[in-house]
């Protein structure tokens, strides 16, 4: 109020000259509050993990340490000192994606049981998280750093490759979404996190298989998860040179049902990602989305161990 007092008191020149400097001021602390999350936004990555366990130097923790002044703590404290920031003040895709996986993934179900796939190319989308059991789910996130511009193309994407859907939101965005997702007529299912941490089930997902393509699913599929399919249901494969190989099985492919198709698709995707059990249930939970997609090593798992348990001194 006093701020507001001390502009109103001052003559037109005094007034325009000490709004531009105080414009200049909070423009520099909010850019310094930006470029800091930006570094954050570094910090969960696949290449900051690989510089750890192959002993590495990376400027971006190099930073944080700095940053932070975490000097006299470990490295382990150091990722959970940057995810605590991240929960509470700069929610984004990876603190989503790491909870659906802890909450979901290993809390609900199973490494043994249930696998989980991210970045999934279908057709002109990809899956942010992904995960197969029995069934499959596809989750959509929007985060509180995104908006609902693409999400109804998104969701017709994945409908094309996969049965069941849903959206994975924060609280203030539950009213736009469902409204989206009433319009478009299909049994989306919408979750949210809490500012806990927690997942909130609003409306579980449907089986929805009316838009399943055999051609979107031909494309997820490797030569040798396509060729597989191909070898159970035919029990051979085309008869052609290399060069049609790939249109012949295409086409070969499409004359199967498909059910027939869509059970072993899901059957081949689980076995995509494997991990030890073992070690995998020591990495501390804010990395735990990262090292499953790794495709740790047992060297992996001892150098990540030992290094987050060093002390921070400039990595």
């Amino acid at each position: 109020m006093l701020l507001v007092y001390k502009i109103l008191w001052l003559g037109y020149t005094e007034r325009t000259d000490f709004l531009q400097i105080l414009t200049k001021k909070l423009w520099k602390g909010e850019f310094k509050m930006m470029k800091n999350m930006s570094i954050l936004n570094k910090i969960f990555t696949r290449n900051v993990l690989r510089d750890v366990v192959s002993a590495r130097e990376n400027v971006n923790l190099k930073c944080i340490v700095q940053q932070y002044e975490l000097k006299n703590k470990s490295y382990e404290d150091l990722f959970k000192h940057i995810y605590d920031v991240l929960k509470k003040s700069y929610r984004n895709e990876y603190y989503y994606k790491n909870t659906l996986l802890n909450k979901l993934l290993l809390g609900v179900h199973s490494v043994n049981t249930t696998t989980a796939l991210t970045e999934l190319p279908i057709a002109n989308s990809k899956a942010d998280f992904l995960m197969i059991n029995g069934k499959a789910v596809v989750y959509e996130i929007k985060t509180e750093l995104d908006n609902l511009e693409r999400l109804e193309s998104q969701i017709n994407d994945y409908y094309l490759a996969f049965d069941h859907v849903a959206v994975v939101t924060y609280e203030d965005n539950l009213e736009a979404i469902e409204k989206l997702i009433d319009n478009l007529k299909k049994p989306v299912g919408i979750y949210y996190i809490k500012k806990n941490g927690a997942i909130s089930t609003v409306k579980k997902p449907k089986a929805y298989r009316n838009r399943l393509s055999k051609e979107t699913i031909f494309s997820i599929l490797r030569k040798e998860e396509y060729q597989s399919i191909l070898m159970n249901y035919f029990g051979s494969l085309p008869k052609t040179n290399s060069f049609n190989h790939y249109s012949e099985c295409k086409k070969e492919f499409l004359k199967i049902p498909i059910d027939y198709i869509y059970s072993n698709f899901l059957k081949l995707l689980k076995k995509r990602v494997k991990v030890t059990k073992n070690e995998f249930s020591k990495v501390p939970a804010e990395l735990k989305f990262l090292v499953y997609f790794l495709n740790f090593s047992q060297e992996d798992y001892k150098n990540l161990d030992f290094y987050l348990r060093q002390k921070c001194g400039g990595v």
